[in-house]
């Protein structure tokens, strides 16, 4: 039995489309995830994949002390080998449900994210990040290595920034992740909000097929070769106007050029 929870909720939805939150909620713990929180957390974006009217989502924590701080190191000390490998792999299947969901998420970064928590943040599409956020990998503190989703951090910040953090633990504030890549964007804790309104809002305000076309087309860039990735996009471009929306959407910019 988990003493958190994951929760969804749409944040709104008019005849643009929706956007929706997904809430990490344990904030006795920094909001630490489990492996029923893990598994929660693959239900509840695989559930929102389903709504043809979302068009971006929302990674947040309860409270403004942790996005997810880590993993929970108890029922991992619990582990047998066999116990070990089912847990690390509901985590990545969490990670997995975000980084193959249909359309944008963004992770809203406040205080630590940590461990697990950083990968489920690095399989986001980007991440904002307040001022007072902390981050690291710091697995091989409590004895394991940095696994899974972690692999996603070296196009993010590079080989030698990736070696630093999962070999020696350390945390880094907000600055330097922006500085290394890590994060898109960093505000102060009361902007936080407001950036994130304002990121989704730019989703929203984009053709909501070209958007799903374009997250599919991102994952191709990063499993093919270049030359099949430009063949796969030249396709989609064919694709995109089978759906009348580049018309739709065309016509409407050309006539805001016209008459201003």
């Amino acid at each position: 039995m988990s003493d958190g929870i994951i929760t969804t909720d749409i944040l709104r939805r008019d005849e643009r489309g929706a956007v929706a939150a997904v809430t990490v909620d344990r904030t006795a713990t920094l909001n630490v995830v489990n492996g029923a929180m893990c598994r929660d957390l693959a239900v509840a974006f695989d559930g929102l994949a389903s709504d043809d009217d979302l068009r971006v989502v929302v990674l947040r924590g309860a409270g403004d002390r942790a996005l997810i701080g880590g993993v929970d190191v108890a029922e991992m000390a619990a582990c047998d080998p066999a116990a070990a490998r089912a847990f690390i792999t509901d985590l990545h299947l969490a990670c997995d449900a975000v980084r193959r969901f249909p359309v944008p998420v963004i992770a809203r970064m406040r205080g630590y994210c940590l461990g697990g928590g950083l990968e489920i943040a690095a399989a986001c599409d980007f991440r904002i990040a307040a001022s007072d956020a902390c981050m690291g990998m710091p697995e091989v503190q409590v004895g394991v290595p940095s696994v899974i989703e972690a692999a996603l951090l070296p196009e993010l910040i590079g080989w030698g920034r990736t070696r630093r953090l999962v070999f020696t633990g350390e945390l880094i504030d907000a600055a330097k992740a922006l500085a290394w890549g890590l994060v898109e964007e960093v505000v102060e804790p009361d902007a936080l909000d407001q950036a994130m309104d304002d990121a989704c809002d730019a989703i929203v305000a984009a053709g909501p097929a070209a958007i799903r076309a374009q997250k599919a087309l991102v994952a191709k860039w990063r499993e093919l070769p270049l030359d099949a990735a430009i063949e796969a996009g030249i396709d989609m471009f064919e694709a995109a106007f089978e759906t009348g929306e580049p018309q739709r959407y065309m016509r409407r910019f050309l006539d805001r050029a016209r008459y201003g």
